[in-house]
């Protein structure tokens, strides 16, 4: 995605937390090689904005062809997370909120739930375009 089409994205959502802004691209790979439509799939690397010590990793589709390189195609609804804990976690979870917009990738949104019965952060990336009937959905946990 083109860093203009970030910035609207992101002035659209009136984004106050971390934002796919804050994401660190890790590198990309072309599942298909044609001449036109270099499609690729892009991991990106992100740290909770307020639980230090926990980094995730979102692999997403993106289209090529004319229309991606120009930043007018529209990216597939296909994602998956990983969450792992890189450091010590120092907050709270009985006391930390779940966030329910924390980061946001285009049409993938990425909240983060605490599970406090098992001391357990969840990470939920999730769709907001409605794909055949039900939103495209991948979790991570962080204990």
């Amino acid at each position: 995605m083109t860093p203009m089409k970030w910035i609207i994205t992101l002035v659209m959502l009136g984004l106050t937390s971390a934002s796919a802004a804050d994401a660190e691209e890790i590198g990309c790979v072309s599942p298909t090689w044609r001449i036109w439509a270099d499609d690729k799939i892009c991991v990106s690397a992100f740290d909770g904005p307020r639980v230090p010590g926990v980094t995730c990793h979102l692999s997403q589709a993106r289209t090529g062809g004319f229309e991606g390189t120009v930043g007018v195609a529209e990216d597939r609804s296909r994602f998956s997370i990983a969450c792992r804990q890189i450091g010590l976690i120092t907050v709270e979870l009985a006391t930390l909120p779940s966030e329910r917009t924390s980061l946001i990738f285009k049409e993938t949104r990425v909240v983060r739930l605490v599970d406090r019965a098992r001391r357990t952060l969840v990470y939920l990336a999730y769709s907001t375009k409605v794909v055949e009937g039900s939103p495209f959905n991948s979790i991570s946990s962080v204990r």
